[in-house]
């Protein structure tokens, strides 16, 4: 059997549009045109464009997805698949929290009653950065970050949510009061900047030092540590260099 190129735009949610580009860039070629210039799809391209969603919801750029494909053997498709399963079913359990989050709310508004924040916003999850950090440093780097997330205690996780604010707060006041970032009350708080970090990954001292640069060079990260002071946010990188070149190993 083979279907139009508007039958499959409508079962994926894929445009037209989309799928022409796919079609130019070789991404994914049609089984056939017909003299009118109509695509024509059988089911091989349409689990080519199964792979193709699966690995751009993975975050992943056209480059990479079309060299992922190009190279990929039956079992990669495999691990591939088994490991958006396992999202999939994350994701799950992460909504079904929501679900229960929305009926308590529901409930206690019935009822005139409050709610604590932590029960308001349970089961709230979202890193805007994820699909770029796969993209970056690779699905097992996000990965076993995740996996060490949930390993937290609370102790843990209450740093994590707060400690980045306080170094920020902190570096503040002390670069407003002219303060070094050799002196010891700067490379203090790089140091529970440093435990906060390594509550994700572990960085060796030249990742920690691209960390800080990046933190410069990226226009979203300058807005959320220096809310428009950039030199709080290249006050922290040179204090997370001082910090990498005397305490952390290659």
């Amino acid at each position: 059997m083979a279907w139009s190129i508007a039958e499959v735009a409508r079962a994926s949610g894929v445009t037209s549009r989309t799928l022409r580009h796919y079609h130019s860039i070789g991404l994914l070629v049609p089984a056939r045109t017909a003299p009118n210039g109509r695509r024509y799809y059988e089911q091989e391209q349409l689990l080519r464009l199964q792979q193709i969603l699966l690995l751009r919801d993975l975050g992943l750029s056209l480059d990479v997805v079309a060299e992922v494909i190009e190279h990929r053997s039956s079992h990669d498709t495999i691990e591939v698949l088994t490991r958006h399963k396992e999202w999939l079913l994350r994701e799950q359990l992460r909504l079904g929290q929501l679900l229960r989050t929305v009926d308590t709310t529901i409930e206690n508004l019935r009822k005139g009653g409050e709610m604590s924040p932590e029960k308001v916003f349970e089961g709230f999850e979202h890193n805007p950065y994820e699909a770029e950090a796969r993209e970056r440093w690779g699905d097992e780097a996000v990965d076993a970050s995740y996996e060490r997330m949930r390993g937290w205690s609370e102790a843990d996780a209450e740093k994590a949510r707060t400690g980045y604010t306080r170094v920020h707060e902190g570096l503040a006041a002390l670069k407003a009061e002219g303060v070094a970032v050799t002196e010891l009350s700067v490379q203090e708080l790089i140091q529970l900047h440093y435990e906060v970090t390594c509550l994700f990954w572990t960085p060796t001292r030249d990742a920690y030092k691209g960390l800080g640069q990046m933190y410069v060079d990226d226009e979203r990260f300058r807005q959320n540590i220096g809310t428009g002071d950039d030199a709080l946010v290249e006050y922290l990188r040179d204090a997370m260099t001082v910090y990498a070149d005397n305490r952390l190993d290659a």
